[in-house]
């Protein structure tokens, strides 16, 4: 079989949503360390700014809110106009508040699907056109094993994260003869602040934030349209796939599955919960009104 031709990503421009922490922070480092230059953007511009000072010379912040389109221009203008022409367009922001269906607030879900979907779109959209006229360009949008399941405690994380997937694979068909790439990252329970609390999957270890990280980059000097992390669960997804519903349903149960984001330590996730119900720029705003008052 012949191997798959790797492109280095020395020199690339790549623009990174969520940036600031977590997935988005280490990647960004993986790609520095490979000599890319990165422009992340993070609703707490502060932060943002905090983190490229830690990542170096190659690296620059500016505030982003994915909800705003406008904000979103705003920031690839922003990359554009320090770094040059972006070729990557990682879309990784995102929240995931846990809880029962029923007992989940409308402003809650408008907030995740604001934030895990819409900021998704916007980015994709603003990234092709700007990719388009140049003919290259690559796209990677984050999602989760979420996306292919749907998991009790997080009905709304599931469905976005399922559009994002769905999305992912419209858009790389409509551009897969126009020079851009489109990639899907799927990873599994991340050791993250987004991932506090959360049941253990019985002989499935939690990742950490480098190991998605490293994915992401392989999966843009590669093109790689699928990326599971850990790579044994694309396997494992086609090996259930081929069991009926309630096989499924019961190594789900077996494994613990079912657990993950139903039974949670709520005092361990609190302050994620908290930060979580404050992603959108307005929100952020009156929270740090009340704080002054």
């Amino acid at each position: 079989m012949a191997r798959k031709q790797v492109k280095s990503v020395a020199g690339m421009v790549v623009a990174i949503t969520g940036g600031a922490r977590g997935i988005g922070k280490c990647t960004a480092q993986s790609l520095i360390r490979r000599g890319a230059r990165v422009a992340i953007g993070d609703l707490h511009g502060e932060l943002a700014e905090k983190t490229a000072a830690e990542l170096g010379g190659n690296c620059v912040a500016f505030e982003l809110d994915v909800t705003d389109r406008e904000s979103f221009s705003r920031f690839l203008d922003n990359a554009e106009s320090e770094l040059g022409p972006v070729d990557v367009v990682i879309n990784n922001a995102g929240i995931m508040p846990v809880g029962t269906f029923a007992d989940e607030s409308d402003e809650t879900a408008k907030t995740m699907i604001d934030i895990n979907l819409h900021g998704v779109i916007f980015g994709t959209k603003l990234a092709l056109e700007r990719m388009l006229p140049r003919g290259s360009g690559h796209i990677v949008n984050i999602a989760s094993q979420a996306g292919k399941a749907g998991l009790p405690g997080g009905a709304t994380y599931c469905a976005t994260k399922h559009a994002v997937v769905g999305l992912s694979e419209a858009v790389r068909l409509e551009n897969i003869d126009k020079g851009i790439e489109v990639s899907c990252v799927m990873p599994a329970v991340v050791n993250t602040e987004l991932g506090s609390g959360l049941t253990d999957t019985r002989g499935v270890k939690k990742l950490e934030p480098e190991e998605v990280a490293e994915a992401i980059v392989e999966a843009i000097e590669t093109n790689r349209f699928d990326v599971w992390v850990p790579k044994s669960s694309a396997g494992i997804s086609v090996i259930l796939g081929l069991v009926p519903r309630s096989g499924r349903e019961a190594i789900a149960r077996l494994l613990k599955a079912d657990k993950v984001l139903a039974e949670v330590d709520e005092q361990e996730r609190a302050a994620y919960e908290d930060r979580a119900a404050k992603s959108t720029s307005e929100a952020a705003a009156a929270d740090k009104t009340a704080a002054q008052g």
